[in-house]
This record gives C-alpha cells, sequence and structure tokens, in this order.
C-alpha cells in the first residue's frame, strides 16, 4: 500500500464544491455523535428518577452499518440536511459516519484498556471553524487523466493537478499499481489529494546490508549516526523556525494591529486583517515544507545505506514539557523521523529497525568498557569514563552504544541484518536509570472493587456489538 500525493489548483467552483463536500462530512460526524449519544443522557436522566432497568431507552449503536441506516432515513427529514444533502456525493457523509465510527471504537478500547497511549474521551461535536477540511472518496469515478496533469473524482469532476502526476499514471498504465481511495485536504493554503494505490514494487537492495547505524537524535545536531564500523557522521540541525524567526515576529506584528475576528462580540475580520495573516500562514507554511522536505531526503538516505538501524524510543510528549527545549524539540520533529524509518525500513528495502527501550542508557554508557555512571547532566557534553578515562563527545558515545545494541537484538532473537522487522532488544532495566514506578494506589483501588464485586468501567465485557459497547462506555 502507497500513497500518492499532488498539490492540486483548483478553479473557484470547484473550491467551492470541495468546501462543500468537507463541511457534508463534517456535519454528517456531528449528526452521528449526537445521534449515539443522546441515549447516554436520556438514560442518566431516567436513572435518576428511579426508571427501573429494563425500561430504560434503548442504546444506540455506532457501527458504520447502523449509523448509515439511520443517516439515509433521517436525511430526508432532518432539517438540517434535507434541502441540501443531495449537492454532495454520498462519500462526503460516508467519511463523516465511518470517522464517528471509529472514534467511538478508539474511545471504547481506551476504556477497556485495549489501546495503548493516554485516555480517549468520548467524541465530541467538531467546530466548523477549527475543524480540517478533508473528505474520502471510495467509489466512483476517481482516475488520474492520460496527459497527466488533471485528475477525476466523484461530483467534483475533473481538476488541474499542480505537479504532473506522471509517476502514478505510469504505474497504473504498466499495470503495477491499482488506485483503491482518493483524499483530499485542505492543509497548509493549499489543496491536496491523496491516492491510496496498491503497487507491486520489488525491495531495493541497500548499500551496506551488513552494515548497522545507531542514530542519536539531539538539538544541537539533530542527528550523530554511528555504524558498526566505528565511522560517525552528523547531521546538523537546520532549525528552519529560527530561521524565521524574524520574519514571523514581522508578520505576527502586523496582524496585531489589523482588526482581527472577536467571538464574543461577534466582530468580524477586516480583509487587510484576512490580507496579513495569509501573509504570516504563508511564513508557517514554508517552515512546515522546508522540514518536511528536509527530513524525507535524511532517512531516505540512511534507510537506502543501512541494513540495521537503531533508534531510540524516545518520550517525545514528555520531553515538550521542557519550556527552554520544547520549541527547539518540536522544530526537530523527533516523532516524524521515527515514524518516515520504520515505514522506509519495512516497505521499500525490507531491513531491520531496532527500537532501543526508552530507558537504556545509551548517554550514560561507555562506549569503551561497558561501564555505566549514576549520573549524566544534559549539560555535561563530553563523556569522561571514570573506568577506561575515555574521553569523547556525549552524542557520538550514545550514537556508538545504539549501534552496537544491533548485534545483542540479533542475538537475542536469532536473527541476521535482514531478520525480523521491529524487534526490540531484550535489554534489561540497566543499572543508574531514572525511571520511576507508579504508585500502587490504582491497583489497590481496583483489588477493592473485585474483592466488593463490583466491576470497574474498563473491566465490563461486552456480548454483542451493537448494544453492549453504549452500555460499558456511559459519559457519567
Amino acid at each position: 500500500m502507497q500513497a500518492y500525493r499532488f498539490a492540486m489548483d483548483p478553479n473557484a467552483a470547484q473550491e467551492r464544491a470541495l468546501r462543500s463536500h468537507c463541511g457534508a462530512a463534517r456535519a454528517a460526524y456531528n449528526w452521528a455523535v449526537g445521534w449515539v449519544t443522546a441515549p447516554w443522557w436520556q438514560r442518566k436522566a431516567e436513572e435518576t428518577y428511579g426508571v427501573p432497568e429494563e425500561s430504560l431507552t434503548e442504546w444506540r449503536p455506532w457501527s458504520l452499518p447502523s449509523l448509515r441506516k439511520a443517516f439515509n432515513t433521517a436525511k430526508h427529514t432532518d432539517p438540517r440536511f434535507a434541502h441540501w444533502w443531495e449537492d454532495n456525493s454520498k462519500e462526503a457523509y460516508s467519511t463523516g459516519l465511518a470517522n464517528a465510527s471509529a472514534a467511538f471504537d478508539n474511545y471504547a478500547k481506551s476504556r477497556s484498556g485495549k489501546r495503548k497511549g493516554a485516555r480517549m474521551g468520548a467524541p465530541r461535536f467538531k467546530s466548523k471553524r477549527k475543524a480540517r477540511l478533508a473528505c474520502r472518496f471510495t467509489t466512483g469515478v476517481i482516475r488520474v487523466e492520460a496527459d497527466g496533469r488533471h485528475v477525476t473524482l466523484p461530483r467534483l469532476g475533473t481538476i488541474r493537478v499542480h505537479e504532473p502526476a506522471v509517476k502514478l499514471l505510469a504505474c497504473i498504465q504498466a499495470g503495477s499499481a491499482r488506485v483503491l481511495s482518493a483524499t483530499v485536504r485542505h492543509e497548509r493554503g493549499r489543496w491536496f489529494v491523496s491516492f491510496q494505490a496498491e503497487v507491486k514494487r520489488d525491495i531495493e537492495r541497500v548499500k551496506r546490508p551488513d552494515t548497522a547505524v545507531g542514530i542519536d537524535l539531539g538539538v544541537k545536531t539533530l542527528a550523530v549516526m554511528a555504524d558498526s564500523t566505528g565511522e560517525i557522521r552528523t547531521v546538523a540541525n537546520p532549525g528552519h523556525y529560527d530561521r524565521a524567526r524574524r520574519q514571523l515576529r514581522r508578520a505576527s506584528r502586523v496582524v496585531s494591529r489589523r482588526q482581527g475576528p472577536d467571538r464574543r462580540t461577534g466582530q468580524k475580520p477586516s480583509k487587510r486583517w484576512e490580507k496579513a495573516n495569509a501573509q504570516r500562514n504563508k511564513v508557517h507554511h514554508r517552515v512546515a515544507n522546508l522540514r518536511e522536505d528536509a527530513l524525507h531526503k535524511l532517512t531516505t538516505a540512511v534507510t537506502a545505506e543501512y541494513g540495521t538501524i537503531v533508534v531510540e524510543d524516545l518520550n517525545v510528549a514528555g520531553m515538550l514539557r521542557n519550556r527552554r527545549l520544547a520549541r527547539r524539540i518540536a522544530d526537530a520533529g523527533f516523532g516524524e523521523i521515527r515514524r518516515q524509518l520504520d515505514y522506509k525500513t519495512r516497505q521499500r528495502h525490507a531491513t531491520r529497525i531496532v527500537v532501543a527501550d526508552r530507558w537504556y542508557p545509551s548517554s550514560k554508557t561507555c562506549s569503551g568498557c561497558g561501564a555505566v555512571k549514576a549520573k549524566l547532566p544534559l549539560h555535561v557534553r563530553t563523556y569522561t569514563c571514570d573506568a577506561c578515562n575515555l574521553v569523547i563527545d556525549r552524542d557520538d558515545n550514545a550514537a556508538l552504544n545504539l549501534a552496537a545494541l544491533a548485534a545483542a537484538a540479533a542475538a537475542v532473537t536469532g536473527t541476521g541484518v535482514a531478520g525480523d522487522q521491529d524487534t526490540a532488544p531484550a535489554v534489561s532495566k540497566p543499572r543508574g536509570a531514572d525511571q520511576r514506578t507508579r504508585a500502587t494506589r490504582p491497583r489497590r483501588k481496583a483489588e477493592a472493587g473485585r474483592a466488593g464485586g463490583a466491576t470497574l468501567p474498563h473491566q465490563r465485557q461486552t456480548e454483542t456489538r451493537d448494544r453492549t459497547q453504549a452500555e460499558a462506555l456511559p459519559l457519567w
């Protein structure tokens, strides 16, 4: 599966149609959220009146077929859709309903502990002012025209693309690609279309398949790469945002001196404010484009050269809480580097990526003798080993340790360089790591609930999909 993304140049009428389709997707999403959650609040009110359990309002399902069936019935009579739902493709409404179904599924899995990450709340209504404009097409006429400069989408017609789509067109004509869906999105001031295609592609052989590289990401230096042969290379941090801060300050100063919107008083922005705000957004968009281009070039070069890549499992969300470094960490794009390395190693080269444990002391461990320091403050940029008197740059030392970790992971898993993908080394908790365990209060609370015979929300089991999913997930 591969996505081909192209910028579009729609005319005024086509842009109005694009915004109408994306607005229809948002309206369908909000309708689905309101339709599913209405019985939740009704049951809560009925319980306060002493209504017995068997007489309470029935739950409503949130599976996609159920939402489609209910929406097709309501769109003819609901005043929110009755007069304009025929103006857009059915795929616009299906997009909103599918997103709502996925949101409720994620909420259910998060409440039951089956979904990783932070606890998710119940789906909420999307704001017309803040919602991202996007719409997905899975049926109908979806194709790239023969000239390579136009694409055709259902109900939207033929739209010119800003750059030639000859790469995708050549694969389709050769029979090595098949388009499955298309997604239009308004991003960074432009309209984009992304084709999801099933592609037949030969695996590309890397230049050094028997060499492993450890990548230590940083702020001052974007990446320090040390391979298994001992060679160390550094990639300077371009700092796109820092270089544009002066220009952004000037643009923001102009925006602040114009009459902007005010939701409290209903004040509309002036034409001069909209023009100044567009100029400021243009600077932000250029910074984002430069960052994306630089990260793609870096990750493509790394994945095309080494057979094994070792990266750290960084807690980027926690690092962003440091107010002194948050701006530079966000500008570096640590999470995006990890994501690109992951899919490029798997899909393009079938090579191996090893993710070091979050608490692996790559900076505290001596790359020469293996001794581990108890503490190593961030301001200390040179590593000095007390055991073997090795003096080395802190980042170089961390990259060497990560490169050596690839051999340990291969020994544990019994695979070679092109072995199992996404294999994390079985490294025990190292000495000197600053890992802190959580308090046992939640465990005691759970044990108390089990002892009393009560069932916690995350322990409730569902019998049927359509009925008991909502029953296990009340909002109160």
